[in-house]
């Protein structure tokens, strides 16, 4: 099936939630297929059934370091520990979870940068690793819930912790 995602502003080329609310309804409609494989511009997405359980199969997305562009620091008008870039997304590492969670952007500054969005992380507290993510560039100043920015935060923590099977928290209001 081909699928397509867009926010108020662009087509964006990655939307897990709405990636498995159109598996679903696939699923619904044929109840003993397994899996659905979509064509998308990130890709082959695919969503495997077991039971009740939907699982997305995500691209993997690492970040490189980077120097930190000017607009970002004064974006978040604070120095974090690390920033990192993506095909797609800066990431920027923090020291806590309470710097991430307590963070208010300009908005405006953030989106003058050369990315769709800014991912911001820190190692949790409860969890391995909490986020947030501003996409001011999709006409998203901030995303209440962001798979996508897992195809950057998995393969970071991942190897960062030493872990294959992590617990993370989105810390947006």
């Amino acid at each position: 099936f081909d699928l397509r995602w867009f926010t108020p502003a662009i087509e964006v080329d990655l939307c897990g939630h709405a990636t498995l609310a159109s598996a679903f309804v696939l699923f619904e409609a044929a109840p003993r297929k397994r899996s659905v494989r979509f064509h998308s511009r990130s890709g082959q997405p695919t969503v495997a059934r077991e039971g009740n359980i939907l699982m997305l199969d995500f691209p993997s997305r690492p970040a490189s370091p980077c120097r930190a562009p000017a607009a970002l620091l004064e974006g978040f008008g604070t120095r974090p520990a690390e920033v990192l870039k993506s095909q797609r997304d800066y990431m920027v590492v923090f020291d806590s979870a309470s710097e991430v969670r307590s963070l208010n952007p300009d908005v405006a500054k953030l989106n003058t940068l050369d990315c769709l969005g800014i991912i911001t992380t820190a190692r949790g507290r409860d969890c391995d690793f909490v986020s947030r993510f501003f996409a001011p560039a999709a006409g998203i100043a901030e995303d209440p819930a962001t798979g996508s920015s897992h195809c950057t935060l998995i393969p970071f923590w991942a190897k960062r912790l030493n872990k294959t099977d992590l617990l993370a928290r989105q810390l947006s209001r």
